[in-house]
C-alpha cells in the first residue's frame, strides 16, 4: 500500500506532482502558451492604445453629431423671420438657387449674421481651450485674463473717432495685445507662476472695462449707443465686408493654432520634460500665448466680447470626449459655433426683448457655470477611505 502524500518531504516531489496553481514546463508549448492540461491564462488588460482608440472614436462620434446639429441650426437660423422658409429652402437660397426673393433675404441680410456667429464662436472656443492648457488653469479664458477687455478698449477707441468699421478688427487685436503686455509685465516683475496669472488677468480685465465705460460716458449720444451695444457682444448689423476681413483673420490664426498642437502636447508634459525634448518652455509658451490672444481678439472684433463661450465650451468638450487632443480641438470649434448660434436664435426669436445682445444670453448661461467651476476649484480633496 502506498504511503499517503502527506508523509512525503517537500524535497521528495516527483516531476508529476504540482503545487496548487503551479504549472509544469511540460505543460507549455514552445511559444509559451499553456497546453491542454494547464489553467487558462488571464485576459490581458486593455492597453493605452485601446483607450486612445476609444477616445478617438468618441471624439469622432460627437463631432459628427455637432456637425449635423450645426447644419440643421444654420438652416433654421437662415429660414426663420418675417419671411419664413424651410431648412432646405434656406440652405438652397444660401447657395444661390431657389426663389430670388429668398436668395436676397438669406444672402444679404441673414447669412452675414449667421456666418459671423459661426466664425466667432469657433474662434473664442478654440482660444479658451488653448488658454486653459497654457495656463494650466480651468478658469483661464479671454474673459478672465483681460483679452476681451483689451479688445473692447481698442474697438471702442476706434468707434470714438468715427473711423470706418473696417478698422475695428485691427484695433481690437491691438487692444488684446495691450492686455497681454500688461499681464506679462505684472507677471515678469513679480515672478508669478503661470498657474496664478488668472488673478492678475482679472485685475487687468476690470481696469480696461473701467476705461471703456469712461469713454462711453464721454461719447456723444449717437456713438455711445453703438459702442455700448458692441461691448456687450452683438451680432446685429454684420455685413459681408466685416465677415470677410474678420473671418479670414480668424481662419488664418486658427490654422496657425492647429499647426502648433504638437508643441502644446509636449508642453503639457511639464516644463522639465519639454526642456528635455528640445523645447524652450518659456519662449514657446509666450509665443503660443500671443497667438492665442490674437485669435481671441480677432474673434471678439467680429462680434464684440461675447462672454463665457471661451470658458464653458472647453469644459463641455472635455466632459464629452476626454483630454484635449487635435481631434477635440475640432470638436471644440464646432461646439463653440453651435453655442453662439443657438444663443443668437434665442435672442431673435424666443426671448421677448427687442434689441437684446447675444452676449447677455451667453453671460446668463455662463455665470452659473463659472460659479460651479470656482466651487470645484476651492473644494478640498477628499480623504481616502
Amino acid at each position: 500500500m502506498n504511503a499517503p502524500a502527506l508523509d512525503r518531504n517537500p524535497g521528495d516531489r516527483t516531476p508529476g506532482d504540482r503545487t496548487p496553481g503551479s504549472r509544469s514546463p511540460l505543460d507549455r508549448t514552445p511559444g509559451g502558451a499553456a497546453g491542454d492540461g494547464a489553467a487558462p491564462a488571464r485576459s490581458a488588460a486593455p492597453g493605452p492604445g485601446t483607450s486612445a482608440a476609444r477616445r478617438r472614436a468618441r471624439t469622432a462620434g460627437w463631432s459628427v453629431v455637432a456637425a449635423v446639429l450645426l447644419v440643421l441650426l444654420t438652416g433654421i437660423a437662415l429660414g426663420t423671420g418675417q419671411v419664413r422658409m424651410t431648412v432646405w429652402e434656406a440652405l438652397s437660397a444660401l447657395a444661390g438657387s431657389g426663389d430670388p426673393g429668398n436668395v436676397l433675404v438669406v444672402q444679404e441680410f441673414r447669412a452675414p449674421r449667421v456666418v459671423s456667429a459661426l466664425i466667432a464662436g469657433a474662434g473664442l472656443a478654440v482660444a479658451g481651450s488653448m488658454l486653459q492648457r497654457l495656463f494650466r488653469n480651468p478658469l483661464a479664458s479671454p474673459d478672465t485674463i483681460g483679452v476681451t477687455g483689451g479688445a473692447s478698449f481698442g474697438a471702442v477707441l476706434v468707434l470714438a473717432t468715427g473711423a470706418s468699421q473696417e478698422l475695428v478688427p485691427p484695433a481690437a487685436l491691438g487692444g488684446g495685445l495691450l492686455a497681454a503686455l500688461l499681464l506679462g509685465g505684472f507677471a515678469w516683475r513679480s515672478r508669478m507662476a503661470v498657474t496664478r496669472l488668472v488673478l492678475v488677468g482679472l485685475a487687468v480685465q476690470q481696469g480696461l472695462a473701467a476705461a471703456v465705460n469712461l469713454m462711453i460716458v464721454r461719447f456723444p449720444a449717437e456713438l455711445a449707443s453703438s459702442a455700448m451695444q458692441w461691448t456687450t457682444g452683438s451680432l446685429y448689423g454684420r455685413n459681408w465686408d466685416e465677415v470677410w476681413i474678420g473671418g479670414s483673420a480668424v481662419a488664418l490664426t486658427t490654422a496657425a493654432v492647429v499647426l502648433t498642437q504638437r508643441r502644446v502636447a509636449v508642453l503639457d508634459l511639464g516644463d522639465d520634460s519639454a526642456g528635455g525634448l528640445g523645447l524652450d518652455p518659456r519662449r514657446d509658451r509666450v509665443l503660443l500665448l500671443l497667438l492665442t490672444i490674437a485669435l481671441a481678439s480677432l474673434a471678439a472684433a467680429l462680434t464684440g466680447p461675447v462672454a463665457f463661450v471661451a470658458l464653458a465650451v472647453p469644459h463641455l468638450v472635455r466632459l464629452l470626449a476626454g483630454p484635449p487632443t487635435l481631434g477635440t480641438l475640432g470638436l471644440t470649434a464646432l461646439t463653440g459655433s453651435l453655442l453662439l448660434l443657438a444663443s443668437d436664435l434665442l435672442v431673435l426669436h424666443v426671448i421677448p426683448v427687442h434689441g437684446l445682445p447675444v452676449g447677455a444670453v451667453t453671460a446668463t448661461l455662463g455665470a452659473p457655470w463659472l460659479l460651479v467651476l470656482m466651487i470645484r476649484q476651492g473644494r478640498l480633496p477628499r480623504r481616502n477611505s
